[in-house]
């Protein structure tokens, strides 16, 4: 066997450059300071934090700005080579090779940290090929370019994202019209008693809500946005920016042959239906789980690194708080599973709230706190069950 073969059968491949991809890095670099490591991605190879993205505005962050290492010194630093701006066109799990547009790359093990798209919802009008979205930092540049010296910003969906770009985008005093179907905001994660709370504070700085209904269409008028709801109210608007909800990217892993469902099927060592693939972050779905979320993708990196290198290690998910960054009213969610049995406690308490979801006997299985309630955290989280 030729010193290359034996390179190709050791080396990891991993597939995006988000914080998935670069955490995993980063702990097999704390175990292995030689094994080779390639990185694959459609973006120009710099790191950034993502999550910064819903509230660089207010800090009068630009795009730039936000990359904290170029590609340059993260390849350095982690001893990586990197393939920027490479579209992976398909994976061969039989002959362990990937084909992307510069050509095809051996592969020991595979890692898929392939991130998720922005759900696009089917409008109408003449401007409805205007809606931004603010998936990346090259997205989040344009953003910032097309609201520059705007002053009405109009926001689909009031979840997570929604909300935080809503706070940040008045407190950089713009105007903000938040739309959503559901009946209030953070449907998936707050009771409406704490839903209300945030609202209320939301709309303190100037936001304002449009809930239970759609957006009919958008049409440009001069230099306006007319955007009709099914409710027949109008919002006249400069920009308009959906955020409704993340889709794991699966189209890769399907034409491959992988199982998905939700996301990109694994177990508890994050092994994907194919032998020595594996899937990471926002397009994996860990025994039913897809948690796009900061604190899953630490747990998986640390027990997928040792993985890698032959040290077989499962998957365990403690209990992991949600931080909703709205300066407004700071919350803190831990929501209950989906089959959970039980109900809602709410206790306001001065400059905040709490609210326990617990079970008939009386088990913590979920909380939101807000305000000055987030001092709890630490003490609550501990009461919780583990997710997996």
């Amino acid at each position: 066997m030729d010193q290359n073969t034996q390179q190709s059968q050791s080396a990891i491949v991993i597939i995006g450059s988000g914080l998935a991809g670069f955490t995993v890095i980063r702990e097999i670099r704390k175990l292995d300071k030689v094994v080779p490591i390639t990185l694959i991605t459609r973006e120009p190879g710099y790191f950034y934090s993502k999550p910064m993205l819903s509230t660089a505005f207010a800090s009068k962050k630009e795009a730039e700005q936000l990359i904290s290492t170029s590609q340059a010194a993260i390849a350095t630093q982690l001893e990586l080579t990197i393939m920027s701006e490479t579209e992976v066109s398909s994976i061969d799990p039989e002959l362990q090779i990937i084909s992307t547009n510069q050509g095809a790359l051996p592969y020991g093990k595979l890692v898929m940290a392939l991130g998720a798209d922005q759900i696009r919802l089917p409008l109408q009008g003449n401007a409805a090929n205007e809606v931004l979205t603010v998936n990346d930092l090259e997205d989040y540049a344009r953003f910032r370019q097309a609201i520059a010296g705007k002053k009405k910003v109009a926001i689909l969906g009031a979840g997570l994202i929604g909300c935080e770009f809503a706070n940040d985008l008045v407190l950089g005093s713009y105007e903000v019209d938040v739309i959503d179907l559901a009946p209030q905001a953070l449907g998936r994660l707050l009771p409406k008693e704490a839903a209300q709370e945030l609202q209320n504070k939301l709309s303190d700085t100037g936001v304002r809500w449009h809930f239970g209904t759609t957006v009919q269409s958008i049409d440009r008028t001069g230099s306006n946005l007319q955007i009709t709801l099914a409710n027949g109210h109008v919002i006249q608007s400069d920009v308009v920016l959906s955020a409704v909800g993340l889709r794991p990217r699966l189209d890769l892993a399907k034409a491959a042959g992988l199982a998905t469902d939700m996301g990109i099927q694994v177990n508890r060592q994050l092994q994907t239906s194919a032998n020595n693939i594996y899937s990471i972050g926002d397009c994996a779905e860990v025994e039913g789980l897809v948690l796009p979320y900061v604190m899953p993708i630490m747990q998986a990196a640390r027990v997928l690194a040792p993985t890698l290198l032959g040290q077989d290690t499962a998957l365990s998910y403690p209990a992991m708080p949600v931080m909703v960054k709205t300066p407004a009213l700071p919350t803190l969610v831990s929501a209950p599973a989906k089959e959970a049995i039980g109900f809602w406690k709410i206790n306001p308490i001065e400059g905040g709230l709490e609210a326990r979801f617990e079970s008939t006997e009386g088990k913590l299985l979920g909380f939101v706190l807000m305000g000055t309630a987030t001092a709890q955290r630490g003490a609550l989280t501990k009461e919780l069950p583990a997710i997996l």
